[in-house]
């Protein structure tokens, strides 16, 4: 049954139940962002990272690699907003800022900690798939013309 030929009432019934359960394949549902977040390369690092323990900004940064300042304290802000991300500031000079996880941050950081331990796990067997996949893939591409001078 198309949209437009539901009832009325069933479709504010299923409007309402998306917006009470989540539904990340309608567009305009906000765990669509929350799911950017948390599935971001640096949302992941940041979440698996802080299930050791609370973390200075500085520690963290050295802990995910590669992550720019601006990066860290994007994908921080990010996270707190969803309420996975505990930002403690302490009156002290200079400023210390600890982050850890909410209680609903270990919980989806636990969950993307089994995927990251996965993908560790799996490296060789990704990394066998890779290299299969290179020859074919240079095989399948088309051969550059080479352009002479005269434009032959």
């Amino acid at each position: 049954m198309s949209e437009t030929k539901q009832p009325k009432r069933l479709r504010k019934l299923m409007v309402k139940w998306a917006e009470e359960r989540g539904d990340v394949y309608a567009p305009n549902c906000p765990s669509r962002g929350v799911l950017d977040h948390v599935t971001s390369r640096w949302g992941v690092l940041v979440l698996v990272a802080l299930m050791d323990g609370t973390h200075r900004f500085s520690e963290l940064r050295r802990q995910v690699a590669g992550v720019s300042e601006k990066m860290l304290a994007q994908t921080l802000h990010a996270l707190e907003e969803d309420g996975f991300v505990l930002r403690e500031v302490h009156p002290v000079i200079p400023p210390h800022v600890d982050y850890s996880l909410t209680p609903l941050g270990r919980e989806v950081a636990g969950h993307v900690e089994v995927l990251v331990d996965w993908l560790e796990e799996s490296m060789p067997r990704i990394l066998e798939a890779r290299a299969r996949h290179k020859p074919r893939e240079s095989a399948s591409k088309p051969r550059a013309r080479r352009v002479t001078a005269s434009g032959r």
